[in-house]
């Protein structure tokens, strides 16, 4: 079978990684990729919204499954357009990936449905959302409701912070459409998890658990970007509370979508703050977190292919997933000034060194190749990603292999896993 991914990131190449990894799979192209996918399949020069195209070149490819990766695609119907094709697309619908799309149809799904999530408001007019703000004081969550690639968020512990968010999203048009509407929230208190399942409408199977780290600083200081690496297992997550997230809010909201006539097949994503009173919803998107992927699918032993294919028949029922117990650890290396202005094409260099470390991968994300040479072309550059006996041996395999790696004006976050070292893990 021939697989095509649609993408360019850490997540792609990641997929593209394990899919390799799958007997039924033969050849794999990823549209647009980058250097790093380029090394496990072949790249595409297609972007992932021109859907003709990518269309085109799987019915003439004989493309055996599509997968998409980004969010961009499924939001706006890449899989509604490749199933009126007949072309055999994993990923969520487009009236499916409004989960991502829309914060404010997701807010109002929970609150309908009684699954836990954070008090919230929504506002089109800047005046309104700051009469609201007044009374309800800081710390609160100001949200762009469309997609601002992870950017969208900004949690405010004044009002002056509060109000000047509302000003950059609705006045400013900093994220354009995606911050015509905002949603102000709760701020919620503890810990935060991400956890991912497969999902084929109706049967779910749950993957392992993680923590991403958004803030761009140690300790979780400065602004939102789209993940400067992740760990898994979360220890957050303990068997007990897996248990609850998976019966008060995974399998719910599957149930909800489907009642509601969008039947969510693909990969959900919950982002989850494990507070006093249990588990409750941040976020949701609609595929494989980024760089969440980069940490679960090295842990994953069963075939990615065939569960994916399950996702699509509906029969997910009948498959098992089998993990791996090591632990993972996925540091993110970025470009100087990211997630502001950054330069590219910067010479990466170190690469082969990394990749020879036992249990490690460096999974690219914002690279390309240019006359045998790889160089930077992104924000976030690389995810260099390592297995471990423990989150102590992850991290350290992982930040052994970040040395070997240089490229001017590169930096990354010292302190990835952190969190699960104080719970002795």
């Amino acid at each position: 079978m021939k697989v095509l991914i649609v993408g360019s990131g850490g997540r792609e190449h990641t997929i593209a990684w394990k899919i390799a990894q799958s007997k039924a799979v033969e050849k794999i192209f990823i549209a647009p990729g980058n250097a790093g996918s380029g090394l496990v399949g072949t790249n595409v020069d297609i972007k992932v919204n021109e859907f003709e195209k990518l269309a085109e070149f799987a019915a003439k490819e004989k493309i055996g499954l599509t997968i998409v990766g980004p969010e961009d695609p499924l939001v706006n119907g890449l899989v509604d357009f490749f199933e009126e094709k007949n072309l055999n697309v994993f990923g969520p619908s487009k009236k499916a990936a409004i989960m991502e799309g829309s914060k404010t149809f997701t807010r109002d799904l929970l609150k309908k449905y009684n699954i836990p999530s954070a008090e919230y408001a929504a506002f089109e007019n800047a005046e309104e959302a700051k009469a609201y703000l007044k009374e309800k004081g800081a710390p609160i969550v100001v949200k762009a409701d469309g997609l601002a690639a992870g950017k969208g968020v900004v949690v405010a512990e004044t009002i002056e912070e509060a109000e000047q968010a509302i000003n950059e999203m609705i006045l400013d048009k900093r994220f354009g459409g995606a911050g015509a509407k905002i949603l102000l929230e709760e701020k919620l208190l503890g810990e935060e998890a991400s956890y991912l399942i497969f999902s084929d409408g109706k049967n779910i199977l749950p993957m392992v658990s993680s923590q991403d780290h958004k803030r761009i600083f140690d300790q979780d200081r400065g602004p939102n970007t789209g993940g400067m690496g992740a760990y898994s297992p979360a220890p957050i997550v303990t068997k007990e509370m897996e248990q609850r997230v998976l019966k008060e809010i995974m399998q719910p909201t599957v149930d909800a979508m489907a009642k509601e006539g969008r039947t969510f097949k693909g990969i959900l994503y919950a982002g989850l703050m494990i507070t006093e009173n249990g588990p409750k919803i941040v976020e949701f998107n609609a595929r494989f977190g980024d760089p969440e992927t980069q940490v679960i699918l090295p842990r994953l032993k069963s075939d990615l292919a065939e569960i994916m294919q399950a996702c699509i028949d509906g029969n997910l029922n009948e498959k098992e997933i089998k993990w791996g117990e090591k632990a993972c650890c996925c540091v993110v290396m970025a470009s100087g000034g990211y997630p502001g202005k950054y330069e590219k094409g910067r010479e990466i260099t170190g690469l082969e060194e990394a990749n020879s470390l036992p249990e490690t991968v460096v999974f690219h994300a914002g690279t390309k190749e240019k006359e045998g040479k790889i160089l930077s072309n992104g924000g976030r550059v690389l995810g260099v990603t390592a297995l471990g006996n423990s989150i102590r041996e992850a991290i350290d395999n992982a930040y052994k292999a970040v040395e070997k790696i240089s490229f001017k004006g590169a930096f990354n976050r010292k302190d990835i896993g952190q969190k699960a070292l104080v719970k002795k893990v």
